[in-house]
């Protein structure tokens, strides 16, 4: 049996003069021993378990060695980047300079699958990796700021997009406040501005409104529209004025001289006191009508006659709704029928009551058409 370990070098040589060519042989070459004798074949045998176990042990070393040597060439060689990559950072602020976290950042690309949403973190910092090359938009919000909107980008392969100004505006908040007046307070307002109307500034126009749309007037402004107008100064002078006329056109029948005009001013001053509390405070409040005269001011001309004229017998009332006016006949009527308790005895009666009645519904169309036509143009012109 022989065994090659060791190397030799090529040529020739002799063992017990036998020529023969040299081999490549590993480690020692153990000559095959003549005879057989079995303790130089048990020597060989030992020495082929240790051969075997250092030509394992060399192996593993050198598969250790390849290993390591090409591990620390793989290290050495440069990480290249991926080719075609790019990225688009930037920082999110609100006005005042401040770093935004939590904002939502939204990329839009130019594909479905290159459309990315992230948050910023605490420092208001976002970044977009490994973009393909293509057109992007960047929307940032947060709750309580306005929306920003970056203007469209171009990235080019491997380009490193930093987006500025990602500047994010407190959201403006914007506040709705119905300012609703009840009927009453608009009312009120609108009783005080009739009670500055005065023709030339002197005579009392209080019963007549020129807003198109007036409220409704309350029991409590309807008394108070009553006795402004009883107690005025001027209405006080025509009443002693009325009275003096009377006197001279000796009617009613009371006497002459002072005592006379005393009674024909009681009486003249009760008429009209009764006429303008029944028919303007009294039975408008139980009626629901509104006693004032309502400034038509546009149409035909036609149509603003019929409307002057009817007004002692058709009035708004308190539901905005035309209606037969009652008030008005009745505090004629009443007025009348009341002057029976101080008038003389020879000018008592109903002739009394319907000639009253007569004389003031005639005054009351006159008025109507004075006011559509004269005082409604004045009082505009001073408007």
């Amino acid at each position: 049996m022989s065994r090659s370990i060791c190397l030799r070098v090529a040529g020739s040589g002799s063992l017990g003069n036998r020529k023969e060519p040299f081999r490549f042989q590993p480690f020692i070459d153990l000559p095959r021993l003549a005879g057989g004798q079995k303790q130089h074949s048990k020597i060989a045998s030992h020495t082929v378990r240790l051969e075997l176990i250092i030509l394992r042990n060399q192996a593993f070393c050198l598969l250790i060695l390849t290993l390591t040597v090409g591990a620390s060439l793989h290290a050495q060689q440069p990480v290249a980047a991926q080719p075609g990559t790019a990225h688009i950072t930037g920082t999110v602020t609100d006005g005042n300079g401040d770093t935004l976290s939590d904002a939502t950042v939204v990329l839009q690309g130019p594909g479905a699958e290159d459309s990315r949403k992230l948050q910023s973190n605490d420092n208001g910092f976002f970044d977009f990796d490994q973009l393909a090359p293509g057109t992007y938009h960047v929307t940032v919000s947060a709750p309580d700021f306005t929306h920003w909107n970056s203007p469209e980008v171009t990235l080019n392969a491997g380009q490193y997009m930093i987006l500025a100004d990602c500047t994010l505006r407190v959201a403006s908040v914007e506040t709705t406040v119905n300012v609703a007046y009840r009927p009453e307070e608009i009312a009120t307002e609108q009783v005080e501005v009739e009670e500055t109307q005065r023709v030339l500034g002197i005579i009392p126009n209080f019963y007549v409104v020129y807003d198109p749309n007036p409220a409704p007037l309350t029991t409590k402004l309807k008394y108070h529209l009553a006795l402004k107008t009883s107690t005025d100064i001027f209405t006080v002078l025509g009443v002693g004025t009325f009275a003096a006329i009377n006197q001279a056109g000796d009617t009613p029948g009371y006497p002459q001289g002072w005592n006379g005009y005393g009674e024909r001013l009681g009486a003249a001053s009760a008429d009209g006191f009764s006429d303008i509390l029944i028919g303007g405070a009294i039975l408008p409040s139980l009626l629901h009508q509104d006693p004032r005269y309502f400034y038509q001011g546009s149409g035909t001309t036609k149509s603003r006659v019929f409307h002057a004229i009817s007004s002692p017998f058709m009035c708004h009332g308190d539901n905005g709704q035309l209606q037969p006016n009652y008030s008005s006949i009745g505090g004629d009527l009443g007025s009348s029928a009341l002057s029976n308790l101080y008038y003389p005895a020879s000018d008592r009666g109903a002739n009394l009551v319907f000639q009253n009645f007569a004389i003031t519904t005639g005054e009351r169309m006159l008025s109507s058409l004075v006011q559509e036509f004269i005082l409604g143009r004045l009082a505009h012109k001073r408007q």
